[in-house]
């Protein structure tokens, strides 16, 4: 069975934005590829810290992280070579949709003073980053159990050329954009 946001996508979105942009064959229209999650670690902080910070990025994506580890020591940032530095999942296709629909449904509204995200965080060829600040506006952390906040980054990449078209089809998604 697909994703509900993915039955969105086919029936509502794509003929709005077939509409809205007079595109001339279906392939031109703007989709999602994928979404990375990635959570940087303070190398200086305990052994443990990766360890919460991977488990906490399960809970959120249902899936294993990958863990990124330093290239090479940087000694003003007390870094060693292979130190764990963070740790990143990619999401795809159903997992994909239904983290976005999660995230825009239930995580983002729980945002103390939320009014939406700023729209000029496209990076030109339609691809959306944007920080949280702490992991526990997701309803599969148990808030008994954080040991520290930690803040994460996620990326939404698509298939848009520009950022208007990659605007228009995350607004005609859901996300939720602050007006101007």
């Amino acid at each position: 069975m697909k994703a509900r946001l993915y039955e969105k996508y086919q029936k509502e979105v794509v003929p709005a934005l077939k509409q809205k942009h007079n595109y001339k064959n279906v392939h031109q229209i703007p989709k999602l590829v994928k979404i990375v999650v990635n959570m940087g670690i303070n190398a200086s902080l305990e052994k443990g810290a990766m360890d919460d910070a991977a488990k906490d990025l399960t809970l959120i994506t249902g899936r294993k992280p990958a863990i990124s580890k330093s290239k090479k020591a940087v000694a003003q940032f007390k870094l060693r070579e292979n130190q764990p530095i963070g740790c990143r999942v990619t999401l795809r296709q159903d997992a994909m949709y239904e983290f976005f629909d999660r995230l825009v449904a239930s995580a983002l509204p729980r945002i103390r003073d939320f009014r939406g995200l700023s729209p000029r965080k496209f990076d030109g060829r339609g691809n959306y980053t944007f920080g949280i600040a702490e992991q526990s506006i997701f309803p599969e952390i148990e808030l008994e159990k954080v040991k520290r906040t930690q803040g994460m980054d996620i990326t939404i990449v698509t298939t848009a050329g520009d950022n208007a078209h990659a605007h228009d089809l995350l607004k005609l998604m859901g996300f939720p954009f602050a007006e101007k």
